[in-house]
């Protein structure tokens, strides 16, 4: 299978990535829900409060008024790490084992799962899509790529669980525990790979806000997400009623 994004995107809505699992690439089999349902929720929704498409001047607008601004917030992170990961598989480093090119290819299509999935159920209420900048990492580095993935990955069940707090849904925030618990996997093989036997040392999240005494992970709020974020994108993110 040649590895691009379109042949990717296809290759998930022929096997109905929203109806079915697909084995390891599938992020249904870990999140166990059925994002037509979710979908069906949000369209409600959205009808009743007159949705559209958040964005202005050219850039996206994350409204956290209500949960809709919530899942924007996870779907535009959920954009930059599928295309970090995306360019990685695409062009892995030379250095790297079968095993770590087998296993960034799965945290691919994991995270294009996560992406499309956010896309599909916040329909017209998604934001459009972002351009990144990459231009600070090298993707010719191990060491690069991995410490690059280390940091979206901690980022990323950071903002999660930063967030949690802030949905009003009970769906939607067992989505979001479930979404997390996957990029939480991704962070600790991650980790291991640059240190062995560090998967889980909070130690060195504590910048993040881990509290290692009670073993648990980061939890940051947007605005610090976004901040940190920022560095890897072009598009201008308008944030308000946070």
């Amino acid at each position: 299978m040649k590895n691009n994004e379109l042949e990717t995107k296809s290759e998930l809505r022929e096997e109905s990535l929203f109806d079915k699992t697909v084995g390891r690439r599938s992020f249904l089999q870990y999140a166990g829900a059925g994002a037509a349902g979710i979908a069906l929720v949000a369209a409600g929704c959205k009808k009743d409060r007159g949705y559209e498409n958040p964005t202005m001047n050219g850039g996206a607008t994350l409204d956290f008024k209500d949960d809709f601004g919530v899942l924007n917030y996870a779907y535009a992170l959920e954009q930059l790490e599928a295309a970090f990961y995306v360019k990685v598989a695409s062009a892995p480093p030379a250095s790297f084992t079968a095993a770590q090119k087998a296993y960034f290819q799965d945290i691919q299509f994991h995270e294009i799962a996560h992406r499309e999935f956010f896309k599909a159920a916040l329909s017209t209420a998604a934001i459009g899509s972002l351009e990144v900048d990459f231009s600070s990492i090298d993707f010719t580095s191990a060491t690069s790529v991995l410490g690059t993935a280390m940091a979206f990955e901690d980022l990323g069940v950071s903002a999660y669980n930063g967030a949690g707090p802030r949905l009003k849904s009970a769906t939607y925030l067992l989505l979001a525990g479930k979404i997390v618990s996957v990029e939480a996997r991704h962070a600790a093989y991650v980790r291991d790979l640059i240190s062995n036997g560090t998967f889980a040392d909070l130690n060195s999240l504590t910048a993040l806000g881990a509290d290692n005494a009670k073993g648990l992970d980061a939890a940051l709020t947007p605005d610090k997400v976004l901040a940190i974020a920022g560095k890897y994108v072009k598009t201008k993110i308008n944030v308000i009623n946070l």
